[in-house]
Formats: structure tokens, C-alpha cells, sequence
């Protein structure tokens, strides 16, 4: 396959993020002069998975490039799981995380530059509650945020802040128990991150040991909320405290809590659990990313 006779599927969520941008008739313009065959999904609050995948199967694309944040890529990831179909990505969302983390442009056209290359690798996801999950799941103080967030009339990443700021003092410690590689693990924390990627959509790597490509994802534990254990994430990705920050590698999870918390994965917000169930997926997404 080569990039003149690559078939894009592009499904496109117009909600995602805060731009008024019109994806059907940039991408329309972008490929005017090129040889390729594209179409259109757009997605609408009674779309679902198995919609999308009727209109795959119709169409038989070599490609489906998701348009919009971590939200939409899983969803359209969902319906890529067990087929030899690309996943391409045209970052449109808040925060954009996969896509950072992948090098790929917030930029349009550069987006879909990248898209044409075909340039792909295989990626492992992790399976969380018997969801996909291909970015950061959570739970406790960000997924707490992310439910305010949804009801903050302002958005982007100030949004973000306030609604971050409202919970901060209404995040109670977690009683949790841990259960990785057979050991059980009794512990408090304010957060706790199950990580196959390094970083969030704003470039606060919460995983510094973390690889899209090993077979292990990780489990950080963020037993105290700290401002210099917060500066040491987002800008000198320095050597996190133990006492306050504790990582675990693991292919396997189970995890319970005292009393139910609010969980949140590739940014959206599912509600509140006391169980959490996650195990790995080598291998299950082939991606475009830029070439190396």
C-alpha cells in the first residue's frame, strides 16, 4: 500500500475541543488534487460502536482517522481491535494526549501529512474494566476534576484548572488494596494513574518509565498531592519522591477501594467504582505515527 491509493475513513466529532474548525471541508480541500478515495463519518449523540463499524464495513477503508480528542481515537480504536486497518489520528480534542505523545501536529495539514506517509507501528493497549483504554485512565482527584470540568461553561485547559481547583480540598484519601504479580498491597492515595503512554494532553509526564511498545504498563500511586513533585512532572521531569510517588510495572492489576471513586479513562469520565480491572493487550493497534 502506498500513500496515492491509501482509502481514509475520517470520523470526525465537530464537539471535540474548543475550535470551530470545518473538518469535512479542510480535509475535502486537502485532498482535491490527490488521488486518494476518502470519506466522511460524522459522529452524533446516537452514533455507537457498531454503527461506526457498519459504515467500515461498507466502505473497506485501509484507514480510519480519527478527528477529535483521546475520547473519540478510543472510540474509533474500538471498532480497529483484531483487523489489519490503520489507525490514523488528526488531533482536534482539549488536550490531545495520544497524539502528543505519538510526535504527532496539533497542526491540520501537517496532521494529515503524517496521515498520507502510512508510516505505522504496532502499539499495545490495556484493557481496563473490560474497556479499552490506549492513553491514561485514572481515578480519584483528575477523574473527580474531569466530572466537574463537564459542567464548567469555560473550556480548554483554563476550564480545566478551575474545576481542578473546585475538588482539590474535596478529595479524600483512598483506602486501597493493590493486587499486582500476586502481591496484595494495602495503601492511601489521593490518585491513582494506570499508564500505557508517558504523559497527559497538557505535557505533565505522570510516567516516566513508560513505553507505548513494551508489554507492561504502569501503575502509579499518588499517595500526596505536591507542589514540587507537581513542578518536577511538568517541567524538570526530575527523580519523583517515593514517599510521595510510588510506580509499579505490571501486565496485571486488580485494585479495590474502601468506598467508591471517581474513575476516568482517555478522558472521559465513566462515574465512581470500587473495583478496578486492567491487563494488557500486546500488539492490538497499528497506528500512524511520523516517520523516524
Amino acid at each position: 500500500m502506498t500513500s496515492k491509493n491509501l482509502k481514509v475513513l475520517f470520523v470526525i466529532n465537530a464537539g471535540s475541543g474548543n475550535n470551530t474548525i470545518d473538518w469535512t471541508s479542510l480535509v475535502t480541500n486537502y485532498f482535491s488534487n490527490l488521488s486518494n478515495t476518502i470519506d466522511f463519518y460524522n459522529l452524533t449523540p446516537t452514533c455507537n460502536i457498531s454503527t461506526i463499524k457498519a459504515k467500515i464495513k461498507l466502505f473497506k477503508p485501509d484507514c480510519v482517522a480519527a478527528v477529535g480528542g483521546d475520547g473519540t481515537i478510543k472510540l474509533v480504536a474500538e471498532c480497529l481491535i483484531k483487523t489489519k486497518i490503520l489507525l490514523g489520528i488528526i488531533p482536534a480534542g482539549s488536550a490531545n494526549g495520544l497524539a502528543k505523545e505519538l510526535g504527532i501536529s496539533e497542526n491540520p495539514t501537517k496532521a494529515l501529512d503524517i496521515l498520507l506517509q502510512a508510516f505505522s507501528k504496532k502499539i499495545h493497549i490495556t484493557r481496563i474494566n473490560e474497556q479499552l483504554c490506549i492513553h491514561l485512565s485514572d481515578i480519584g482527584l483528575n477523574a473527580y476534576a474531569m466530572k466537574e470540568f463537564e459542567k464548567q461553561p469555560i473550556r480548554g485547559w483554563w476550564g480545566y484548572f478551575v474545576a481542578a481547583l473546585k475538588v482539590l480540598w474535596q478529595n479524600p484519601l483512598m483506602e486501597i488494596t493493590l493486587k499486582i504479580d500476586e502481591k496484595s498491597i494495602k495503601m492511601k492515595a489521593e490518585m491513582i494513574v494506570i499508564a500505557n503512554a508517558t504523559k497527559y494532553g497538557n505535557g505533565v509526564v505522570i510516567n516516566p518509565v513508560g513505553k507505548l511498545g513494551d508489554k507492561l504498563f504502569e501503575v502509579i500511586v499518588i499517595k500526596k498531592i505536591s507542589f514540587i513533585e507537581i513542578i518536577k512532572m511538568a517541567y524538570s521531569h526530575g527523580l519523583l519522591d517515593p514517599d510521595k510517588t510510588e510506580i509499579f510495572q505490571t501486565n496485571a492489576l486488580s485494585m479495590k477501594t474502601r468506598r467508591k471513586v471517581h474513575f476516568q479513562i482517555d478522558g472521559e469520565y465513566l462515574g465512581k467504582v470500587k473495583e478496578v480491572n486492567a491487563f494488557i493487550a500486546p500488539n492490538a493497534l497499528q497506528v500512524i505515527v511520523p516517520e523516524v
